[in-house]
């Protein structure tokens, strides 16, 4: 810009060089502060919970694979991940046992307190175990469970964490 043009947009400008003053500057920095100390906690929140209904629905599928599995053998089977080769999956995730690390839950059958493996079986899914996404907790309902009477449960604080 020549200096003649230079005077002539200063002129028609109010007299200051274009750009953005530093007033200017630090206030849309604080509007953006603002905006995203609202917005982390609320994504937070949504991925918790969506990673709950992953845990939720992975409970009913096994459930229903092991009410198949009790009408062929009249009885339920244990699991767990320290099981060798155990015929259900352990994780709540849908894809092969090598995305469990990426899972959030670890998911254990074992007897409903009380009875045998024959009779009740209880589902129960551990959020955030060390063969799962160790990152992941879940403060407001802790470990999921399910059994075979249709009783569901948590053992965390909120009381809403089933559908």
């Amino acid at each position: 810009m020549g200096a003649l043009a230079r005077r002539n947009w200063s002129a028609a400008n109010g007299g200051g060089l274009p750009g953005f003053s530093l007033i200017e500057l630090l206030a849309a920095l604080a509007i953006m502060s603002l905006l995203l100390a609202l917005a982390v906690p609320a994504y937070h929140g949504h991925i918790v919970r969506a990673k709950r209904v992953q845990g939720q629905a992975a409970l009913l599928r096994l459930m229903q694979q092991q009410e198949r599995y009790y009408s062929q053998n009249n009885h339920y089977l244990a699991f767990s991940s320290a099981s060798p080769a155990p015929p259900f999956p352990w994780w709540s995730g849908d894809g092969p046992a090598a995305s469990a690390a990426a899972s959030a839950y670890e998911i254990e059958a074992l007897a409903c307190p009380g009875m045998t493996i024959g009779q009740c079986v209880l589902l129960r899914a551990m959020p955030g175990t060390s063969k799962v996404d160790a990152q992941f907790q879940d403060a407001d309902c802790g470990i999921l469970s399910l059994s075979s009477t249709g009783q569901r449960g948590s053992s965390g604080p909120a009381v809403h964490c089933w559908p």
